[in-house]
């Protein structure tokens, strides 16, 4: 199988089983196995897939390059990944999305910080770090893998809406009437305040701190000089 081939192939598989699994298969093999176990079958097959996704990208043969990238391209890549740090930070606090307990509680509360941005933080957290690296490594292989990930989070978010919505019903329905879907919809649109988003401390200093840590790691571990470490040290 060519490369590209293989990263296509891995690439639906990983999508193609989590929203399997994640939908219409859910439902009955938690019913037959237990909510535990499935989670367990549904974690083996979801990291099993992604090992198989990244190594089929590791496997792409050297290319070249799509257009040229500068300090320009690398400082929008660097401030897109920093905006999706500070999301995915915020995300992990009070978030209505997450099969959390109090899910419905956090849905009445009024949206602020990060969710006031968009309801879906985490998930645009990945789709802009996928196409922050699309960015700065402009390779047929990156743009694809890039392209997986940033489907899999958009198309994921739609779904757990719909299934949001049947699950938790008024709560949810009034959480996302009370939203966006995507990133600052709402206060475009002048129906959402801008100073609401303005993000809590653990989502602006936690992600600030991902950030650093996140992009000297890229450079520690071999891989290009990323962030603020390609302009200081």
């Amino acid at each position: 199988m060519q490369p590209m081939t293989l990263l296509i192939t891995t690439g639906a598989l990983f999508v193609g089983t989590h929203f399997a699994l994640s939908h219409p298969l859910r439902a009955p093999l938690a019913g037959r196995m237990g909510e535990r176990a499935f989670l367990i079958v549904y974690s083996v097959v979801a990291i099993a897939t992604f090992v198989l996704l990244v190594q089929a990208w590791r496997g792409m043969p050297p290319e070249p390059p799509l257009w040229a990238v500068g300090d320009g391209l690398w400082m929008l890549a660097s401030a897109l990944v920093l905006f999706a740090s500070i999301l995915f930070m915020g995300s992990l606090i009070g978030n209505p999305a997450l099969p959390a307990p109090n899910a419905a509680a956090a849905a009445q509360g009024a949206p602020r910080g990060v969710f006031a941005i968009t309801r879906h933080p985490m998930m645009w957290g990945f789709t802009l770090w996928a196409l922050a690296h699309a960015l700065v490594m402009p390779t047929p292989g990156q743009i694809v893998l890039s392209a997986i990930i940033a489907f899999l989070a958009l198309a994921g978010s739609a779904g757990q809406d719909v299934k949001k919505a049947r699950l938790m019903g008024d709560a949810w329905r009034h959480w996302a009437a009370r939203t966006s879907f995507v990133p600052f919809a709402r206060q475009i649109g002048g129906r959402g305040s801008w100073i609401d988003t303005i993000p809590r401390p653990h989502a602006l200093f936690g992600g600030i701190l991902l950030w650093v840590a996140a992009t000297w790691a890229h450079g520690a571990l071999g891989y290009m000089v990323a962030g603020i470490w390609r302009w200081v040290g």
